[in-house]
């Protein structure tokens, strides 16, 4: 199932300066999904982060990540029309700087989930490059 920026919007509540999800391009219900993001030179913390080197900040990059494992979880039938909240970082890696100009590819991966608390895998690579890989832990709403 691919998903645009539209279709995602009506998932998770990201809004603009904060909504860094160009597209999905596979999800396999309770197992995996993959994005994309599109680095862009427009970007408000492009010039701010780095001034004149055009870096996106790692910490932006984790922010991707649980973006795209929230529209991984919320497409989940358990948790359609709830909200998933990230719970920690148990580990994270920062191995490549991603530039203006690079498309981030994010795969997510369900590690382990108990009721509504889980942890999934997550690897952002540019050009199969790994630029990011962590453990994120989700905590959805069971209200």
């Amino acid at each position: 199932m691919q998903l645009n920026s539209q279709e995602i919007r009506q998932l998770i509540p990201n809004r603009y300066p904060i909504f860094f999800m160009d597209g999905v391009q596979d999800i396999q219900t309770d197992a995996s999904i993959s994005a994309i993001k599109n680095v862009t030179v427009n970007e408000s913390f492009i010039n701010g982060y780095l001034p004149g080197q055009f870096v996106m900040p790692a910490t932006l990059i984790v922010e991707t990540l649980a973006q795209a494992a929230s529209i991984f979880i919320l497409k989940s039938p358990m948790f359609q029309h709830k909200t998933a909240y990230l719970g920690g970082i148990p580990r994270a890696e920062f191995k490549k700087v991603v530039h203006a100009g690079d498309q981030l590819t994010l795969n997510i991966n369900l590690k382990k989930q108990r009721q509504n608390i889980g942890i999934v895998s997550c690897v952002a690579t540019v050009d199969s490059q790994v630029a990011v890989e962590a453990e994120l832990m989700f905590i959805v709403e069971m209200v």
